[in-house]
């Protein structure tokens, strides 16, 4: 029985040789890409087109037509491409958009058989090139995905969206090919007109390029591009940013050009308390090369599935990357995704189902024969059972799937080093914790998401370091149904112990001097949170009060942003005075605008602005409301930070699909002495590491 997919659905492949199966009203071209786990294309022998038809396991039709069918064999694209795409293009001369002809079918099958899945592209509208489907590798295993999302400025904008290196002559190669007449295979008699010349042929009038839809959210990752966690997105209605990221991304091999970098992992949904949308953040992985001239290690081989059509085991750590903290970032992110796409499936199967049952309810009431008599009955119960039917489809899917991503989170989550593991883990409570870190950590949890659907099933929140952007924990009163519950002492002290935690995980995961903490509390209020940072004398310096203090720790960091920024362009960074310091510095802000004069606020929004490149980042824990009184002086300063909740809020989206997250802190648990523990091993290494 063929699955009939909807956009973003999958489904798994048994076997490892398919067919794919292009049906179109229109003459289209058929192309695929081979990406890998971020969906990245590292070059022009990665796209399979009419003048480059061959790839390693599959060969695409080099002719123009509506009806295309190639076979792929999994086993031979090689172990780094982890993504094959189906692509298909409107060819010149031929209709302005997909919008304006027939939905095309697309199928993947067993070769010469039965379909095993099928995905009409309906939706489009402004497109010329199209994602329709793709097979990608997840858990050792093969899938398809119906993507079905385009780009009106065509297959050059594409390509450039999934990285590949010149993708402007990739297109047009594909295009000359693709409307060249076919060689004869012997001398042919003369001919008294001349073919169209490849000139001719690559200057047609092409659609004027149209501006990329923004995805419904500005925080997250794509296929096609990568995850790893925020710019440019299909021109669909449900864009997916390239990482998408986002966020794994693929290794800089010289001397191809850098690729376009993804999007903002997390953004927070418009009409949030944050006010407008921030501006989108690349929190892609750093472009690492390797230290030495030999591969980079390999991951860790997969498990056995149980039985023959059963599922592999999850292993930790499946995913690419250089080291296994790197792989195990990555591995959160396709868990990110995965999570978001399924339950996307599922959402707009109830949708399609419903609006079914209400056309199919409406044409039964407007019979005036079926109203009067005893057949409307019998119609609306038959619409009704079909709606029930095709949802209880949709959750037996949705349930196999969160079902796969349980059973990865159990294994995965054990697993997480430090910087990325919850405060309850073994890892902070064993010796594992305790060495000095040797290298700065890839990003660091911030807390976990998770969706109404599988509220157990908690993805963790990974932010990439250093911290690109600043983080403002909000202690007011907002919409959340558990803010609301909260008096506002307590919220207040929720939000400062939440920005303790993070100073302190801070400080624990990067090696010793290497990361600073200055604190400004210019009223007080936050001592009884700060006191364990106060205690263990891990603190810059004290924390800063009254007018006098706020001045005096701005006015350093300030300096130093100065400073660093002029060495760096002046090329001398040695050159510094011995009195900056060049480990990474966080500012603390707790009960803002408290003690905050005009030009305090300047240099605040100078440090939030200047400062991440330079390493200086900022935290801050603020009501919004109580800023007010500056007026719109503060909102560039509120758009820039990443605002987060220190009780459950689902005002973050992620970047496919934008659905609304549940975002819950990770705070130490009560009574626990985690903190304590930390700080002192955090003391120990700093008295150990001093001349």
């Amino acid at each position: 029985m063929t699955a009939e997919l909807v956009r973003g659905q999958n489904h798994p492949l048994s076997r490892s040789r398919v067919e794919i199966r292009v049906s179109a009203s229109t003459p289209v071209l058929a192309l695929a890409s081979a990406g890998d786990d971020s969906g990245r294309l590292p070059g022009p022998e990665a796209v399979a087109h009419p003048g480059a038809r061959a790839l390693a396991g599959l060969e695409v039709p080099g002719e123009l037509s509506g009806r295309h069918r190639f076979t792929v064999d999994l086993h031979s694209v090689g172990p780094a491409v982890h993504r094959v795409g189906l692509v298909l293009v409107l060819p010149p001369g031929g209709p302005a958009r997909f919008g304006a002809v027939p939905a095309p079918y697309v199928a993947v099958a067993e070769p010469e058989g039965a379909e095993i899945a099928g995905y009409t592209l309906a939706g489009l509208d402004s497109e010329t090139a199209v994602v329709a489907l793709e097979l990608y590798r997840r858990q050792g295993a093969w899938k398809v995905r119906a993507v079905g999302q385009g780009y009106a400025a065509g297959l050059g904008a594409l390509l450039a969206d999934a990285g590949l290196p010149g993708p402007a002559a990739v297109a047009l190669a594909a295009r000359v090919m693709a409307a060249a007449p076919p060689e004869p295979a012997a001398p042919a008699p003369a001919v008294t007109s001349a073919p169209a010349t490849a000139t001719e042929a690559a200057t047609p009038t092409m659609p004027a390029p149209a501006a990329h839809a923004e995805a419904a959210s500005a925080e997250a990752v794509m296929p096609g591009a990568a995850p790893a966690a925020g710019d440019a997105v299909p021109a669909s209605a449900e864009a997916t940013p390239t990482v998408p990221q986002g966020v794994r991304v693929s290794r800089e091999v010289p001397p191809a050009p850098p690729a376009a970098q993804p999007p903002d992992p997390y953004v927070e949904l418009p009409g949030s308390a944050s006010g407008d949308a921030p501006p989108t953040i690349s929190y892609a992985h750093p472009r690492r090369r390797p230290t030495s001239a030999e591969p980079p290690e390999p991951g860790p081989q997969r498990a056995q599935a149980h039985g023959p059509g059963e599922p592999p085991r999850p292993v930790a750590g499946d995913a690419a990357g250089w080291s296994m903290e790197e792989r195990l970032y990555n591995q959160v992110w396709g868990m990110f995704e995965d999570l978001a796409r399924t339950v996307s499936a599922y959402r707009s199967a109830v949708e399609f189902a419903d609006a079914r049952m209400d056309r199919e309810l409406g044409e039964a009431l407007s019979d005036p024969r079926q109203r009067l008599g005893g057949s409307g009955n019998a119609a609306r119960d038959a619409a009704r059972e079909r709606r029930d039917e095709l949802v209880d489809r949709a959750r037996a899917v949705l349930d196999r799937d969160l079902a796969q991503l349980v059973a990865e989170a159990e294994v995965v989550e054990p697993a997480l080093p430090a910087p990325y593991a919850r405060w309850d883990s073994p890892v902070w409570h064993d010796g594992r914790a305790a060495a000095v870190p040797e290298e700065s950590p890839l990003a660091l949890r911030l807390g976990d998401l998770h969706l109404p659907e599988r509220p157990d099933l908690r993805i963790p929140m990974l932010m990439r370091l250093p911290l690109e952007r600043g983080i403002w924990i909000d202690n007011g009163r907002t919409g959340s149904e558990a803010a609301m519950a909260m008096d506002t002492d307590r919220l207040r002290l929720a939000a400062m112990d939440m920005a303790v935690a993070h100073a302190v995980r801070l400080l624990a995961v990067h090696p010793g001097g290497r990361y600073c903490v200055h604190v400004i509390d210019a009223a007080g209020a936050g001592a009884a949170s700060l006191a364990p940072l106060v205690r263990s004398g891990v603190l810059a310096e004290p924390p800063a009060a009254g007018p006098g203090g706020v001045t005096r720790t701005l006015a350093a960091l300030t300096r130093r942003v100065d400073l660093v920024q002029m060495a760096l362009r002046a090329g001398a960074p040695e050159d510094l005075p011995p009195d900056v310091d060049t480990a990474g510095q966080l500012l603390i802000v707790h009960d803002f605008p408290h003690g905050f004069d005009d030009r305090a606020v300047t240099r605040l929004r100078y440090l939030a602005d200047e400062g991440p490149a330079v390493g200086v980042h900022l935290l801050m824990v603020a009501d919004r409301d109580e800023a007010s009184a500056y007026g719109p002086l503060l909102d560039p300063l509120w758009r820039s930070l990443m605002r987060l909740s220190p009780v459950p809020d689902s005002h973050l989206a992620d970047p496919w699909v934008g659905h609304h997250w549940t975002f819950e802190p990770d705070l130490p648990p009560r009574g626990s002495q985690v903190l304590d523990r930390a700080l002192d091993r955090i003391a120990a290494a700093r008295r150990g590491s001093r001349p």
